[in-house]
């Protein structure tokens, strides 16, 4: 049988098995077909349908409404970035995970707040990996169980472990699929997307203010209006550095800022 269904489903502390909706969108339908194989080994996913282009996964997202979504980078037509970007206006847009025969692909895929890539051929030791991201992801998304604040952040630095307060943050930027924290002392790998890190910390006052930024609202210094552009740089009180906000972000963050 196969690798995961024959494997304990307790993971974690909590049931792997969560019946996820799962979408693959690729050209090719052997591709399609062998991934729909691999994913259904896995006790987690449960319905899998397919789209061999993004016109079709549209109309399927709409209709079946996937919590995953298995996207090919390289299509005709609208690529699979350019319609992962599109997902962003949803309300609750699916787990991004792109499937790719090159792997210079994987910081853009990163920076569309994707959860993880793999490569083709998928094999399926690193398509479990993958759904492994996948599951930290969904539950990251869903409503903490308690009004506990987040007080530390596990990260590293020069080997060492360390619990990093999180008002000691100024910002957060984005390292593929991990993400370093700065704060006055300098920075600290932590081993969590910028996605995952930004629903975390959101009652902690941090904002995300570009596709590779989160920033502590408490430690902004400054607040530069750039011309011609119209662009919004922020100049932070613990980091000796500026952070660029995103066209996209800046009218949420001129609201929380009380700029608009």
């Amino acid at each position: 049988e196969g690798i995961a269904k024959g494997r304990c489903l307790q993971k974690g502390g909590f049931m792997a098995e969560q019946n996820w909706r799962v979408l693959i969108v690729d050209d090719e339908p052997p591709i399609r077909a062998e991934l729909n194989y691999l994913l259904k080994q896995d006790a987690r996913v449960g319905q899998v349908e397919e789209a061999g282009g993004a016109t079709a996964a549209v109309e399927k997202i709409l209709s079946f409404r996937p919590d995953v979504l298995f996207l090919d980078i390289q299509m005709p037509g609208t690529s699979g970035v350019q319609l992962a970007d599109s997902l962003h206006n949803l309300k609750r847009p699916p787990v991004i995970v792109f499937v790719t025969a090159f792997s210079e692909y994987a910081a853009e895929a990163f920076e569309l707040d994707a959860t993880d890539y793999v490569l083709k051929p998928v094999e399926q030791a690193r398509l479990e990996k993958a759904l492994d991201k996948v599951e930290a992801t969904i539950a990251a998304r869903k409503p903490a169980s308690t009004d506990e604040p987040v007080r530390r952040i596990q990260g590293e630095r020069n080997g060492k472990r360390s619990y990093i307060p999180v008002s000691e943050i100024a910002y957060i930027e984005a390292r593929a699929d991990y993400a370093t924290a700065y704060t006055q002392a300098g920075g600290y790998l932590v081993n969590d997307s910028i996605s995952v890190l930004e629903r975390r910390l959101a009652s902690e006052g941090f904002l995300r203010v570009h596709r590779s930024f989160l920033v502590n609202i408490d430690d902004v210094r400054d607040i530069e209006v750039l011309k011609p552009s119209g662009l919004i740089q922020l100049t932070l009180e613990h980091a000796a550095t500026r952070i660029p906000v995103s066209r996209r972000r800046a009218p949420g963050v001129k609201k929380q800022l009380g700029l608009a």
